[in-house]
């Protein structure tokens, strides 16, 4: 399992790779951390539940994270762990964090959300699943 971005202009892009549908979501939720903070320095104190169905996986996918951004934007918080769970297109998920500490976390930017811009969820020949799109920063 991996996470990285790619470059896009004046937004960002969040890619998850995993050997499944949910870890590639949940290694592109810690991609969208990464765009605000290390995950590594947030301390998973708090767990959160999010839901969301879509249409599609691709629509799934933008609606996962931006769950993942009204939670972090309404609580105040920034996750650092997501645990998720696929049922074809509704998506059951876990994500713990703690509250933004300025100090500690120094966060970069805020993510006003995620966009369909190089939206993609697909396996690719290995088998891993890569789940990706960019962000608006």
């Amino acid at each position: 399992m991996a996470w990285e971005h790619f470059a896009h202009g004046a937004d960002i892009g969040v890619r998850g790779i995993g050997a499944t549908r949910a870890e590639a979501f949940e290694q592109a939720a810690l991609a969208l951390t990464a765009v605000v903070t290390d995950p590594a320095r947030v301390v998973p104190q708090v767990g959160v539940d999010l839901h969301c169905e879509a249409p599609d996986l691709e629509m799934l996918f933008a609606d996962w994270l931006n769950a993942v951004v009204y939670a972090m934007a309404t609580r105040d918080l920034l996750f650092g762990r997501y645990e998720v769970h696929l049922d074809g297109n509704a998506l059951r998920a876990k994500a713990w964090g703690e509250r933004v500490d300025r100090q500690r976390h120094q966060p970069a930017v805020e993510i006003k959300g995620a966009t369909y811009t190089a939206l993609s969820v697909a396996q690719e020949r290995g088998g891993a699943w890569i789940a990706q799109c960019v962000v608006d920063v």
